[in-house]
């Protein structure tokens, strides 16, 4: 009976299900970000949270990519990796992975999502096809 009850406790992280902001809405969807510090953002980039925590997305210039493994609402980006084109718009960029890189929560709403720090910071973005 003790080594049931062993066997059965091993099971319990594999039945965990996935706690990110993916399983809370935002999986399956293109977020683009309309907002960066309360000014509009005049260039492109969008979010899409995947599976396990995954996040990429296309910033002003680039493809990117990077994990975010906490609990909603939490949020970090950990790493970024990024590839390296360059274009006119690589000072917004710049801003761009500045601001996500200091996000640390996330809320889901019926009109899009808005991210958020401690220091005032706020990104935010809608649902786009």
């Amino acid at each position: 009976m003790r080594l049931l009850g062993l066997a059965l406790l091993g099971l319990i992280p594999a039945c965990q299900s996935d706690e990110t902001v993916a399983a809370y809405g935002a999986s399956g969807v293109t977020w683009t970000l309309v907002s960066q510090n309360g000014a509009p953002f005049a260039a492109r980039a969008t979010l899409v949270f995947g599976e396990d925590g995954q996040v990429s997305g296309q910033a002003p210039c680039n493809r990117f990519t990077f994990t975010n493994t906490l609990p909603y609402p939490w949020f970090e980006t950990g790493p970024i990796a990024a590839t390296k084109v360059a274009c006119p718009d690589l000072e917004a960029e710049d801003a761009f992975f500045q601001t996500v890189g200091a996000m640390t929560r996330v809320v889901l709403g019926d009109d899009g999502m808005v991210m958020a720090n401690d220091a005032g910071g706020e990104m935010v973005f809608t649902a786009s096809e």
